[in-house]
């Protein structure tokens, strides 16, 4: 590599360390969870500690709920709109959660995990 690109190199390279950082913090992650007779898809997420997620909660087929009663998560999932909402857990561990609003005959099976890691 030569003097001027050397040069460049270390100017432009604090500008790219300070970038993923900021990026997090001003664009949580999003994580899409659809609903629909009887599942969660997916049925089981991962979060980390402290970090600020959006879920991006969408009903394919009837009106779903998502309730984790443990970290504070419940929403209503009208059929065909999408409902956002942030969390940002602060406990470690796996917590369970399930459809709030009656769907039918499968209601009872309609289950979802959110494992929560250092």
């Amino acid at each position: 590599m030569n003097f001027p690109c050397r040069v460049l190199l270390l100017l432009l390279l604090p500008c790219f360390l300070f970038l993923p950082a900021e990026s997090h913090a001003e664009h949580p992650r999003v994580i899409t969870i659809h609903a629909k007779k009887y599942a969660f898809i997916p049925s089981e997420i991962t979060l980390k500690k402290g970090e600020t997620v959006t879920l991006d909660l969408i009903s394919e087929d009837v009106a779903h709920g998502l309730s984790v009663k443990e970290l504070g998560i419940h929403a209503d999932m009208p059929k065909g709109r999408l409902v956002k909402i942030t969390v940002t857990p602060d406990t470690i561990g796996d917590f369970k959660g399930q459809c709030s609003r009656f769907c039918g005959t499968g209601h009872r099976s309609m289950h979802f995990v959110v494992h929560v890691v250092e």
